[in-house]
């Protein structure tokens, strides 16, 4: 049978819709699927329509941060009339984080870091791994901590931006306070009911109401900059260190809320294969930039102008004519924003199955032709407030509607946010930093001069959030803490597993000269027998041998590898390999961006030399149970692994076999 992923690099992929009815009619199909006939959008689209996309999609986050970072940064100060030394100090800090965080490290160094036009933390590893030449524990263990903390931060961002949006409702009329929290949650419960549908329909409207949000950011902070022309000095860093030097006792407090104006900086990473280096930059420093450090400017010198203002400076910028329109203005960000990273949420469970993190998630494509836009059902939930992975669309809205009427603001909530974007930009850095060493790039002396600034001030950055533990930070530990021992348990139960069937299994040569001489009966037709493993005999070709006595007369050991780049290449795409006798072995090949359907496949196998008829054709499945039969914490490993298996997607639905052409046999292995 084809095994569940494993981080070797041959692990299964993605069903291309996992509720698509499937008949021998997919053998017939000759043209090449979606992801058959991926390219670089960059080469399709004008970079003006990409540019526009990416400022949609890639710097929602990022673009809703000015609605408390300044806020929140002041606020914990302490000074209840703040003055020029902690205005200017903090806008120093601001302006600095952005421009070394962002566009040093993302925009500058890490989107060339890009593996096969893919970024974000699980396409980073796979470099570390192929440089390396073999696997890690201290890397993967790196891979499976960004990914999880990745987790923490994607149910915290759709809670604090839509409610720092629609608090601004009690700003326009006092008496509409106690609706914030059910607006809030009317949203986005709406937002997440929707994600079954998909976001082709509506991803045409995030670039221009972006467009006028950053537009929008960038005049207000105009016009309040003529009010104290002086904040203009917050350019030179010295602000800001000298701020740092004069309030040691708060220093820390306030560099955890100076770094929530980078919160969704991972995104210009992740999303690079969907825009491509060039749109993203142009985004960055042509409007975003620009918008994000003059709103800074603008709510500072509005504050040193009218201190009574530093309560809630974003909505404040406003005159009250236009209050209700800043507010819709900024939910529609913020639900942008939450859109950008609950779709980064299903790409990286993808990512994490295919690297053999995550059993088999059932992925419904919700738009033809683009295979960046997916559902999974099973993160949703995860977002939303549970822990069984197999839901996780529903499971992240129960945690997002959890985190909301748990912690009732925005400012009680940026007290957790800050622990899990931290984090995971730690983790990046290091296998950044790894990957520059490992690949040749650099020397190990040369990369950590380049390296250390940027880890050093996120290594501060991580320090001051963590002493957020107690108040609020607790929460995407947690998360991160639970979705990193799934994966773990789940890691390690796959290499038990496979360790156990390789103790008993037959190497394909062995067997393919047994065979030469046996009296087994041969009878006509192809029988397709999926394998994980194409140097051993699958046991359903052992068990079928045993109980029917039977061997076709063309017998095709089929493996199904998913490779540590994102898309295969025409070429990489199928192998056909004669072992002697009736036996070959076919080898389809996809990238772990890609969503593998056998049927369709079978074009390419044709291509390739291998013939078989349609209706004499069987698929044999071998059905693995993993018995626990550990001790103490390993039996707790190995029974959450059993658990995960059996919720693992079918793998008949799953590879995309014809329902009508498929046995199973199943066995029960000790792990």
């Amino acid at each position: 049978m084809i095994h569940d992923p494993i981080p070797r690099g041959d692990q299964p992929a993605l069903p291309l819709f996992d509720d698509e009815a499937l008949d021998i009619a997919d053998y017939l199909r000759a043209e090449p699927d979606a992801d058959d006939i991926h390219v670089d959008e960059t080469r399709r689209q004008g970079i003006a329509a990409l540019t526009l996309g990416a400022v949609g999609v890639v710097y929602g986050d990022i673009g809703t941060s000015p609605i408390y970072a300044f806020r929140e940064a002041l606020r914990a100060t302490g000074t209840a009339v703040p003055g020029p030394p902690e205005v200017l100090g903090i806008l120093s800090l601001l302006i600095w984080t952005l421009i070394l965080i962002v566009t040093v490290k993302y925009v500058f160094v890490l989107l060339r870091a890009d593996n096969r036009g893919e970024g974000g933390i699980l396409a980073l590893y796979t470099l570390v791994r192929l440089a390396a030449g073999k696997r890690s524990v201290p890397v993967l263990l790196l891979a499976l901590g960004g990914a999880a903390l990745f987790a923490g931060d994607a149910a915290i961002t759709p809670a604090i931006s839509v409610l720092s949006a629609v608090e601004g409702l009690g700003l326009i009329l006092p008496s509409l306070t106690p609706v914030v929290l059910p607006v809030t949650l009317v949203i986005l419960v709406a937002l997440f009911m929707v994600q079954r549908r998909g976001t082709a329909s509506v991803a045409a409207l995030f670039g221009p109401i972006c467009i006028v949000w950053f537009g929008a950011l960038a005049g207000l902070g105009l016009w309040h900059v003529a009010d104290q022309p002086m904040v203009l000095a917050a350019f030179d860093p010295l602000w800001g260190g000298q701020f740092l030097l004069d309030h040691p006792g708060v220093a820390f407090v306030v560099l955890g809320a100076v770094f929530l104006a980078v919160t969704g900086g991972e995104a210009l990473y992740a999303d690079l294969g969907h825009f491509g280096r060039r749109p993203i930059m142009l985004a960055w420093f042509g409007l975003v930039l620009p918008a994000l450090v003059l709103n800074y400017l603008g709510q500072g010198a509005m504050v040193l102008a009218r201190p009574e203002t530093a309560a809630d400076s974003f909505f404040a910028m406003t005159p009250e004519a236009g209050l209700p329109f800043l507010v819709a203005l900024a939910t529609a960000a913020t639900v942008i924003a939450s859109q950008a990273v609950i779709t980064g949420a299903f790409s990286m469970a993808r990512g994490a199955v295919q690297l053999g993190f995550l059993p088999r998630l059932r992925i419904r494509h919700t738009a033809e032709g683009q295979s960046g836009q997916i559902y999974i059902g099973a993160v949703n939930w995860l977002l939303l407030g549970g822990i069984y992975i197999g839901a996780v669309n529903w499971l992240l809205l129960g945690g997002v509607l959890w985190l909301v009427l748990s912690f009732g603001s925005s400012s009680a909530l940026a007290s957790a946010y800050g622990i899990a974007v931290t984090g995971t930009m730690v983790l990046t850095t290091l296998l950044g930093a790894l990957y520059l060493v490992r690949s040749g790039r650099m020397r190990a002396p040369v990369a950590a001069l380049v390296v250390a600034p940027v880890l050093g001030v996120e290594l501060v950055f991580l320090a001051s959030n963590a002493l957020k533990i107690g108040d609020g930070g607790y929460v995407p530990v947690i998360v991160a803490a639970v979705i990193g021992f799934v994966m773990s348990a789940w890691w390690r139960g796959t290499q038990a597993m496979r360790a156990r069937v390789l103790k008993l299994a037959i190497p394909v040569t062995v067997f393919v000269r047994m065979m030469r001489d046996s009296s087994v009966s041969v009878i006509p037709g192809t029988a397709f027998f999926l394998t994980g493993d194409p140097g051993i005999v699958p046991s359903a070709l052992l068990h079928n041998i045993k109980h029917n006595r039977v061997l076709h007369e063309q017998t095709v050991l089929l493996t199904v590898e998913t490779l540590r780049m994102p898309y295969a290449t025409a070429e990489e795409r199928v192998t056909v390999e004669p072992l002697g006798g009736c036996f070959l072995r076919l080898t389809l090949r996809f990238g772990f961006m890609e969503t593998p359907n056998v049927s369709r496949a079978m074009s390419h196998a044709r291509r390739a030399g291998l013939k078989f008829d349609v209706m004499a054709s069987t698929f044999f499945l071998g059905r693995r149970r993993a018995v626990a039969t550990g001790q103490g914490w390993e039996l707790l490993m190995d029974r959450v692994y059993v658990a995960l298996s059996r919720m693992a997607a079918d793998p008949t639905d799953f590879y995309h076999l014809p329902r009508d052409r498929v046995v199973e046999l199943g066995e029960r292995v000790a792990i």
